[in-house]
């Protein structure tokens, strides 16, 4: 079969790699779509001792099962290969599992032709959802996921907050999406790409500006921050911008550590949430959530062949994609 592999750092490969095998409790799947995910990205410049070369990445999948059970049946999937039986499992947090693999990290990925994946992993999806918008079920349900624990920890309804979302790119576009959806009118994103910049507002309807030349948000003004970059500077902007009692949301690692302030975090009770992908349930409720339009109308997904692939990588390298998330079809 064919396959996307990632070779070395800053290099994929579009090339002939063994078709995978089927093995007991699993199913192999054709791959119709799958997207290119910022941990991709990660991988991609080298900076993922978890994903090592030479590997097929992609875990934001849709596809359709032609050997095992269910064959014929279209599903996306949970990459998150759980054990089913420790207490985040039984619990239904399954994201938390401390003996969990990865497609596309500890096993190969979806920037295939063809892949194998335990059918437990498996999410059914409406017979008349595009494999478009059924790939884009895991980096919603990150978003879907984030946004409901912080409204677990806001003490007024999303619905009268100021939101501000750090980063335009899929995570950041799909929580200023599904905020709207929740109620949320006061939204603004913090993207430094200028075309990507353009997309956010035109898509997500929102005032999205660049925290490197507009100071478009005061300090201490934001009821909600959520971080989808993970940087140095995007967690001193968060918590510069929360206001005192407000609520932080981190999801990105772009850096793996940094100080923050800690002095503001306890005076002015600020609320820090740490969050990892999803459980199985809420990709099950993204599912739904998608097909109810909750995220609307997707336009700003750009879809590309998987042999045009490498150029896909080097474009979101380089910064010349106005698209948050580019879909791969083999």
């Amino acid at each position: 079969m064919k396959a996307l592999v990632y070779t070395h750092p800053l290099e994929v490969t579009y090339r002939d790699e063994p078709d995978p095998q089927l093995a007991a409790g699993e199913v192999v799947l054709r791959i119709d779509a799958v997207g290119i995910c910022g941990s991709d990205m990660h991988a991609y410049h080298g900076h993922d001792p978890r994903r090592n070369p030479p590997l097929i990445l992609g875990h934001e999948l849709a596809g359709t099962v032609i050997a095992g059970p269910f064959v014929g049946k279209r599903f996306t999937a949970n990459p998150l290969i759980t054990c089913g039986h420790c207490e985040y499992c039984v619990q239904g947090r399954n994201n938390l599992c401390a003996n969990r693999t990865m497609v596309g990290m500890t096993r190969p990925g979806a920037f295939a032709e063809r892949m194998s994946i335990p059918a437990s992993s498996l999410v059914e999806i409406p017979p008349a959802m595009d494999a478009r918008t059924a790939a884009l079920t895991e980096p919603a349900a990150t978003a879907l996921h984030a946004l409901n624990l912080s409204m677990r920890a806001m003490q007024r309804p999303l619905g009268e907050a100021k939101l501000l979302v750090i980063g335009g790119g899929a995570i950041g576009m799909l929580v200023a999406l599904l905020a709207r959806h929740y109620g949320c009118a006061d939204i603004r994103v913090a993207e430094t790409n200028a075309l990507r910049r353009a997309s956010v507002a035109k898509h997500a309807g929102v005032h999205a500006f660049d925290p490197l030349a507009d100071k478009a948000v005061a300090d201490n003004t934001m009821d909600l921050v959520v971080d989808a970059v993970g940087a140095k500077a995007t967690r001193n902007a968060a918590f510069a911008a929360v206001k005192p009692g407000g609520v932080i949301m981190h999801v990105g690692l772009q850096d793996w550590a940094s100080e923050i302030d800690m002095r503001k975090l306890t005076l002015a009770e600020i609320t820090l949430l740490g969050t990892y992908t999803y459980s199985t349930a809420d990709l099950r409720a993204t599912v739904a959530a998608l097909q109810a339009g909750a995220f609307g109308d997707l336009a700003w997904v750009e879809e590309r062949p998987l042999a045009e692939g490498a150029r896909a990588f080097r474009d979101l390298h380089e910064g010349r994609s106005a698209a948050a998330k580019i879909v791969l079809r083999p």
